[in-house]
């Protein structure tokens, strides 16, 4: 949902700048200028993939509401009289998971770390015999759940640890 900004090689007196977009899921699309006839071209781009400003002074990419869609390889390549460069870029989007804990039927906690990508981990303070289960979806994002089996009695206050790229949450229950 946020932005995204991918420099490029700035040089002066630039003769082009083209960028290839080749995203996982979906068709290619490219961006380019031409100096000699001042004008910009767009290929299959969704609306979201435009310059920052104008590229004859910054060839920057900007991505607005960057979503799971958008990931793949971003290539920028500018022609100068100095000679051709080129930068790549591997977008990888994290999608923070929706954590929940609570008390099942059988007074058991229940951790779950829902559509988070890539998928969270979940960790408890007090030693039990629970192995999390992941079910996956479609848009490529995971949901995983733990139980909490204790060894010893019930009833007393369990901490879950969900751990994840995009940021780490814990919350204690007692069930």
């Amino acid at each position: 949902g946020y932005s995204s900004e991918l420099t490029c090689t700035q040089k002066s007196n630039t003769t082009m700048v083209t960028w290839k977009i080749s995203p996982k899921v979906g068709g290619h699309c490219s961006l380019g200028y031409r100096a000699d006839r001042n004008e910009t071209d767009r290929t299959n781009c969704s609306e979201s993939m435009n310059w920052k400003s104008r590229p004859d002074q910054d060839p920057t990419l900007e991505i607005r509401q960057v979503k799971i869609a958008h990931e793949g390889n971003y290539t920028c390549e500018v022609v100068a009289p100095e000679g051709n460069f080129h930068r790549l870029y591997l977008l990888t989007v994290l999608v923070p998971p929706r954590s929940t804990l609570y008390c099942d039927e059988q007074g058991n906690p229940v951790c779950i770390a829902a559509a988070g990508k890539p998928a969270a981990q979940i960790s408890w303070v007090l030693e039990n015999n629970s192995t999390p289960n992941e079910e996956g979806h479609d848009n490529g994002t995971v949901t995983v759940f733990s139980k909490f089996t204790p060894y010893g009695t019930k009833g007393t206050n369990t901490t879950c640890i969900v751990s994840h790229p995009a940021g780490n949450w814990s919350k204690s229950i007692a069930c």
